[in-house]
């Protein structure tokens, strides 16, 4: 005896579940209030050291992390711009940052650890979504041709 088969109400290759696009939208949104909280933590941990020696570890967390963002949000959206948005919330996280609080306290000083996490943080995730918009589609229309 077989099991019945259910038929499913999209069935063609590549399709959606059907309420996946309300849980997309919310992945979204998360996703990309992610991107401000994981820099709220690199920032704050940004002037760590170790010893006497400065040793900014939130660099690296920051090039790492946004990256996983950005794979993350390609896993709910296709268009690249909507990938960017967890990196977009982390710029505008470091561009407030930038300015000085109520009382005149400063969050990124300007040693060059701040280059380096701004660096961090964008280049390498810049650098994959600049691969899945230009150079993925360029060779498969070349195999296509």
């Amino acid at each position: 005896m077989t099991a019945p088969s259910v038929a499913r109400a999209n069935s063609e290759p590549g399709s959606r579940p059907p309420g996946w696009a309300a849980v997309g939208t919310l992945l979204a949104g998360v996703l990309a209030c992610n991107g401000l909280l994981s820099f709220a933590v690199e920032a704050l941990y940004l002037p760590s050291y170790l010893g006497s020696t400065p040793f900014p570890i939130s660099a690296a967390f920051a090039a790492v992390g946004n990256v996983l963002l950005v794979l993350g949000m390609s896993t709910v959206v296709s268009r690249p711009a909507a990938m960017a948005l967890p990196v977009i919330a982390w710029l505008v996280g470091f561009v407030i940052c930038l300015f000085t609080g109520p009382g005149g306290d400063v969050i990124l000083t300007d040693s060059w650890t701040t280059p380096l996490l701004l660096a961090c943080g964008v280049v390498p995730a810049g650098l994959l979504l600049f691969r899945r918009t230009f150079v993925l589609p360029a060779r498969a229309a070349t195999r296509r041709a």
